[in-house]
């Protein structure tokens, strides 16, 4: 890379590192989130070295925020922090996504069940409904499923959110991240992501007609489908 583009590169991740973002979010947090969006979209490999000294100078700032920040990837399960060799990105193992994902299951199904026996539902409901469409659409499209797996991202923070269990938001949210990685291998072909729109729909109804029973057993259904695509992808990937 020539002077001229190194500057340039670093300048745009400044910007980035700038741009507004929620205000509570310190500097080691901002250098975090835009280091795990590289990770969960598969800019960075697993088993890659994420090194202290060349995203300081990419961001332009010191080795101490850098290295909180990595931490703070740790504490997520994005990186592992080696003695004398820093920060590597953790591996997709099936062990791991099935730990991950039968948490997932149980946790999402009491989220959803209680969102959809909460009386203060119908609130939540034309913005859950919006994107719901917006996934139907996706689905359709077999060149987007990258904008799929960031909706349903973007869905299950909405209703994490929603849910009035804080233990439950606290949990959910810090898998999310974690999550992702496996969620795309798990949404990574057009028949799954239109089965995935299925449970969606489901959902849904079963939110808009009140029904926590429903909504639980299509919260699970939908985490272990993709658990198991997830599985079966990684399968694929250690046989060749």
């Amino acid at each position: 890379m020539t002077s001229k583009a190194a500057a340039a590169a670093g300048a745009a991740a400044t910007t980035a590192l700038l741009a507004p973002g929620p205000l509570t979010q310190s500097l080691p947090e901002q250098i975090a989130a835009q280091l795990a969006a590289r990770i969960t979209s598969g800019a960075y490999a697993p088993g890659q070295r994420v090194m202290e000294q060349a995203v300081a100078a990419e961001f332009a700032v010191s080795r101490g925020p850098v290295r909180e920040a990595l931490r703070l990837l740790e504490k997520d399960g994005l990186v592992t922090i080696l003695a004398r060799r820093g920060a590597q990105v953790t591996n997709l193992t099936i062990p791991e996504v099935k730990e991950i994902f039968d948490i997932r299951a149980a946790l999402n199904g009491l989220r959803d069940r209680g969102i959809a026996e909460d009386p203060d539902r119908h609130r939540l409901l034309p913005l859950l409904e919006a994107e719901v469409a917006e996934l139907a659409r996706l689905a359709r499209d077999p060149k987007r499923g990258d904008d799929y797996v960031e909706t349903v991202f973007r869905l299950n923070r909405l209703l994490t959110a929603a849910s009035r269990s804080v233990r439950l938001r606290t949990i959910l949210g810090a898998l999310a991240q974690q999550t992702l990685r496996y969620s795309r291998l798990g949404l990574a072909t057009e028949q799954r992501r239109r089965q995935s729109v299925q449970h969606w729909q489901e959902l849904v109804k079963a939110i808009r007609e009140g029904d926590g029973e429903r909504a639980q057993r299509t919260a699970e259904k939908r985490v272990l489908d993709s658990r198991d695509a997830a599985i079966k992808k990684l399968e694929e990937l250690e046989g060749h």
